[in-house]
Order: structure tokens, then sequence, then C-alpha cells
């Protein structure tokens, strides 16, 4: 029998990635101020973007995710919201309309503070600090002051999270994401890059698909999803004194939620199953995701997935994928082979970022779009050799006009880093970049699908 679970439980368990606070008092009165804070999200809201998972799982969707590899309070801005929020926008349509897919859109972006660490202390100049933890744990700039984690940055991270929401859902159901807006979607820079070009010829295309609709009486009147989307928010669930405060039980089903975001993953450093990470979000009904590194063994892999998602729903957890470019092909094979034989549902994404960092000879931490490329390609040829459904990516990506990956159509150089790399933790690729990616995704779903349909017409025929 399952041990019994409650928002604490994680407290008597080992715990990695935590900050060390020198006032628990503080942190205790600052937890408490947040439990009695309004839900940020709502559990019927988790609960639809669980179903649409669902689909993604048996094959009748791909999941879209992406955004800032950490949001910051010092570029909070309205329109850095919109940017990004347009980009994942476009890259949606592409893959929506390239591969007659339907696309479940989830941004990393609302609570997307808390970064994990590699060591607890950084060393500059002889001088040693706590590392950088995000802006919800400490500050950016090497300085003691900066860098002492303080519990009233939750407080901050909390009510940008609340103004973020409130713009996105204001996008997605307020006329902003309407079809007939595709061409309005296009940021600057973008429109003068190869990809979008491309991408204007396919609005062209949705435009006279749109008339044709409306000519048959099918608008955006009579037909709500054609002026609304869906559009839901996730964060890795690192810090779990927030968390837990924002965890309620839904007045309709008696469940626990954290109501921080839609979607909660875990990542690659904190998914023991006996530790403190997975005890928390075992407990909430939440989609989970869980990052799947080179290092994940199979038979763990279906412990965590049995402890985390024990009644085998369609929907409950996605594995996100993060190999690297080489390791990708002959190190997600015997994943993909255990979780199938042992009958587990669940969504398989490819977050081709994380494994294909290095750092550039101008001393720059960069991913070269080429290997990002390779890693997808090698995901999908995965799943295309073992008969499953590559069901989605998440990518590290903002709308701004920054120079912090190489390669791609832009042929951004090493030497071209320095001129607009604004990240305060990991490169991101660019709006340009995003879009790239996004059709040469959608040209391997409609592969995928092709394939398939080949396949069933087989079957029938015998």
């Amino acid at each position: 029998m399952a041990e019994r679970w409650s928002p604490d439980s994680w407290r008597s368990k080992p715990v990695k990635q935590m900050p060390a606070y020198a006032d628990a008092d503080k942190l205790a009165a600052v937890t408490q101020r947040l439990s009695s804070y309004p839900p940020l999200v709502f559990a019927g809201e988790a609960r639809r973007l669980k179903s649409a998972l669902a689909d993604v799982a048996t094959g009748n969707g791909f999941l879209l995710q992406g955004g800032d590899c950490a949001e910051s309070f010092a570029e909070f801005h309205p329109n850095n919201i919109r940017d990004t929020f347009r980009v994942l926008l476009q890259m949606a349509v592409v893959l929506t309309f390239g591969s007659a897919t339907p696309v479940v859109k989830l941004g990393r972006m609302a609570g997307q503070f808390a970064k994990p660490r590699s060591s607890d202390t950084e060393v500059l100049d002889g001088v040693e600090l706590p590392s950088y933890r995000g802006d919800i744990v400490n500050g950016y700039d090497f300085e003691p002051e900066a860098r002492r984690p303080d519990p009233e940055r939750m407080m901050q991270a909390y009510n940008q999270s609340a103004a973020t929401l409130n713009l996105l859902r204001a996008f997605a159901q307020g006329g902003y994401s309407d079809l007939h807006k595709v061409h309005q979607w296009t940021l600057g820079f973008v429109d003068r890059s190869p990809a979008g070009e491309r991408y204007r010829g396919l609005a062209d295309r949705i435009d006279e698909t749109l008339a044709f609709m409306a000519a048959c009486g099918i608008t955006a009147q009579t037909t709500p999803q054609i002026r609304e989307t869906d559009f839901f928010t996730s964060h890795e669930a690192l810090l779990l004194p927030y968390e837990q405060a924002l965890t309620r039980i839904d007045s309709t089903t008696g469940d626990w939620y954290d109501v921080s975001a839609h979607m909660l993953w875990i990542g690659d450093r904190t998914r023991q199953p006996d530790h403190a990470h997975v005890e928390f979000l075992r407990g909430v009904k939440n989609p989970l995701g869980l990052k799947v590194g080179p290092t994940t063994d199979p038979d763990e892999l279906i412990r965590l997935i049995d402890v985390l998602n024990p009644a085998n729903e369609a929907g409950r957890l996605t594995l996100i994928a993060r190999m690297g470019h080489e390791k990708v092909e002959s190190l997600l094979p015997p994943l993909i082979r255990k979780v199938k034989a042992e009958g587990r549902v669940v969504v398989w994404s490819c977050d081709p970022m994380h494994g294909n960092t290095v750092k550039s000879a101008s001393g720059y931490k960069t991913r070269p779009f080429e290997r990002i490329l390779a890693e997808v390609r090698g995901f999908f040829a995965v799943h295309r050799g073992e008969g499953t459904h590559a069901g989605g990516v998440h990518f590290e990506l903002t709308g701004q006009d920054v120079t912090e990956c190489t390669g791609g159509a832009q042929a951004i150089t090493d030497q071209a880093l320095c001129s607009r790399y604004h990240t305060h933790c990991d490169p991101r690729l660019n709006a340009s970049q995003a879009l790239e990616l996004a059709f040469l995704i959608a040209e391997r779903l409609k592969e995928e699908r092709t394939a398939l349909d080949r396949a069933r017409r087989s079957a029938a025929a015998e």
C-alpha cells in the first residue's frame, strides 16, 4: 500500500536543489501568506490539459511546450510576454496546418523562475558566493546581498505570474488568437528571415481557407475555435515551499491540485523515486512532466512512472527526453521499449536543448541549431523505428531578437553571440530559429501521419 500523502509529506524525504534560507521564521511567514492567496490556475483548466494530453498519448495530437529558460523580474514587460506568446502561436499554426495534427500549446511561462544548479556555490576572482538559483530565490548580480536567498522573492514571483497569466488569458480568449490575424503575429525581425517568408506563404493559404469556410457559413462568430485557443502554463516544480503553499483542495472533486501552473515537471537532477520532489508531485492531480536523461535506467523509469501515475491514466504523465544529439538514437530506444512492453501510457516529448549546450570559442554558453535539429530528427527516427508516437517538443525560446544559439538560417556565428546575448541562464532560440524548427517538425509529423495512414490501409486491405 502506498504511503499516505499530504502537501508537506515531502519534508520527511531527502531533498536536492533546495536553497539554504538563513531565516526559517521569515520563510514560514511568507509561505503562510502565500497559502491564503488566490489560485493562479484552476483545477478544471488542469483537467482540460490532461484530457488534451490524453489525445496526444494515443497518437491524436502533438505537444508544443516552450518559453524562457528562467523568467526574470528585470525583463518583466507585457511586450515580452506578447512576443513569446505569438511565437508559440505561429509555431502551433505551422504544426497544425502543415501536419493536420491538433497541437496542445503549453508555455514555460508564469512560474518558471527557479533553476537547478550543478554546484551550491560559485567562485569568481577568488570570491565564493551562493549560486544563482533563479529570481524566485536570489539575485543574478555577483554580490553577497543579491545572492542571499530571500523568501520574500516568492511573493514577487507570485504577483508576476498572476499578471502574466492575466495577459495570456486575454490574448488566448480575447481575439488576439483569431486565425484571421495570422499575418499580424509575425515579429519584424522574423519577417525578414527565410522562415518568415515561408510563414507568409502558409498564412496566405490559411486566409484562403478561412474565406472558403466563411462562404460555407463557418466563421469566427459561429465557431469559437477560430477566434480563441487554449493556452496552458508549466514550470519545473523545484522550489517546494512555494509549490506547497499553492497546493489546494479542489472543491468539486476533493482532490489536491498545485494551482501555481497547469503542468509541473520534475527535472533530471531531482527525479529520485524516494526523494522530496517525486514525493510532492505524486500527490497532486495536475498533469506532470518527468525529464528523462542519459543516466535514466529503464527499470527505474518504470518505478517512477508507477509512483507518479499508479492508475496508468492517459494524459497524466509526459516523459521529456533530453539525451543530446549524439546519444538519442542509442539511449532512447531501450526506454521506449521498456515503457511499451510494460503497457504504460505516456506522452513522449523531446527536449533537444539541455543535452546540447556547449561553450563557444568566444566564451559564451550556446546551443548549436544543427545539434538541436539533429536531436529532434533522432527522436522522430527512434519513434518511427519503435512504432510509437513522437508526441511533442520542449524548447527554451523567446520572442526577442536574441543571438544566443548559433546557426540556423540566420547563420548566427560565435562572434555574433555577444551582440544580443541577454539570457540570465541558458541560451534560447530566437523567434526566427523557433519558427524554422516548427516547419521541419511539421514535415516529420506529416511523414508520420502518411506512414500511419498507409499502414491502416494495408491492414484494411488484408
